[in-house]
């Protein structure tokens, strides 16, 4: 099996992150919850998973570091605890569903409004657009990191200007970059960074988490026991316990916290350059191919990107090509419309799709070139 699904989750993980999860799940207790020995040791690991993401990002404060079963809880929680009737809203056609459903919920159940700003050239960022977009009433920018459909990055520095010269807060889906690609809270000027701990960051699923600003309040997405102030009748102030309800996953933030361990002894370049490769051959491999039609911003090679290469052959149905891909050739991607509904708008790909394929620093060259292979039997077959 050749696995090029990682922008969905990566199938291959360090082995250090299967033994920390196996290490947990026979020795952690439940953190916060008494004061044995076990319970002691969960509370140390997630501490430390907290202070080491924390340091990651570039952020200044462990406890703004609140743990999440993925980023789009995360992102609900931001939307949803942030806004007030009467609150504008910024955002892109970049945007997966787990941003653009949970503000079209704040949009029609609480009264905010809500504009999205057209893309670009190729599915690109319009700068001059978001900011043009900017009204007395704006309370905010939120866009990912980068297109999980096209793989084009948005320019995180540039956007965070953009927010703070005007006074908004800035929220960020980085689902597609943790791991792969820099990210710094305070440099970039992010007030709250939502990321998830299973694909780049190549931890287990169910885990992830978001980053609050000191300044920036949240209320709370859940209520429950944290362990402490149990005679509060509401969550308590106090972060990460203000966001945090019920019991953590702490046998998958141990697995979480082994592997960004694993992506710091590697180093992010290392990751970033070796999958920029794969990604890089692989279009150069296929963008000649009669037939073929790649969507994203390709113009510049030394661009930043994430990779991922979308595309489609022909007229053939996107969830046709990823079924031969699988049945012929054993190559696993990822067909149909990737939750980025606006995004195939754009394209016109409503009906028909992409074929997603996504590299992982765990992939080989051989892999990518077979890759290759099997889109030009397919094309071929179809002239």
């Amino acid at each position: 099996m050749i696995y090029l699904d990682n922008a969905a989750t990566t199938l291959r993980k360090p082995e250090a992150v299967i033994e920390a999860v196996a290490d947990a799940m026979k020795n952690m207790g439940n953190s916060g919850r008494g004061s044995g020995s076990t319970s002691l040791r969960a509370s140390r690991v997630i501490y430390e998973a907290r202070r080491t993401l924390t340091e990651f990002f570039g952020g200044t404060d462990p406890s703004r570091l609140v743990f999440t079963s993925n980023s789009t809880e995360g992102l609900n929680m931001a939307i949803r605890g942030i806004f007030v009737p009467g609150d504008h809203v910024i955002t892109t056609e970049l945007e997966h569903n787990s941003v653009l459903r949970p503000l079209y919920g704040e949009q029609e159940q609480n009264g905010i409004s809500l504009t999205i700003v057209k893309s670009g050239k190729q599915g690109t960022v319009d700068y001059e657009g978001i900011e043009a977009a900017i009204r007395p009433e704006t309370r905010a920018v939120i866009c990912t990191h980068a297109s999980n459909l096209t793989g084009n990055v948005v320019d995180l520095y540039r956007m965070g200007q953009i927010a703070k010269r005007n006074g908004l807060l800035f929220v960020v889906d980085a689902s597609q970059t943790a791991g792969v690609l820099p990210i710094d809270i305070e440099r970039m000027q992010i007030d709250v960074l939502c990321f998830t701990g299973h694909k780049s960051l190549m931890g287990p699923q169910g885990t992830g988490g978001l980053y609050v600003r000191e300044e920036v309040e949240i209320r709370p997405f859940k209520s429950g026991g944290t362990g402490v102030h149990s005679f509060l009748k509401k969550q308590p102030d106090d972060y990460p316990e203000h966001l945090e309800a019920g019991t953590l996953n702490g046998h998958g933030i141990a697995g979480l916290l082994a592997a960004v361990r694993e992506i710091q002894n590697i180093g992010l370049s290392a990751i970033y350059e070796k999958e920029h490769r794969f990604m890089q051959q692989f279009y150069d491999g296929v963008r000649e191919i009669p037939g073929i039609k790649i969507y994203g911003d390709f113009s510049d090679p030394a661009a930043v990107r994430c990779p991922v290469v979308s595309l489609n052959i022909g007229d053939m149905d996107a969830s046709e090509v990823s079924d031969w891909l699988q049945e012929e050739f054993g190559i696993i991607t990822r067909a149909g419309a990737h939750c980025a509904p606006l995004m195939h708008q754009y394209f016109q790909t409503e009906k028909q799709g992409m074929v997603r394929f996504s590299f992982s620093y765990y992939n080989k060259e051989e892999e990518v070139l077979a890759a290759v292979r099997g889109v030009k039997n397919i094309a071929a077959a179809q002239q």
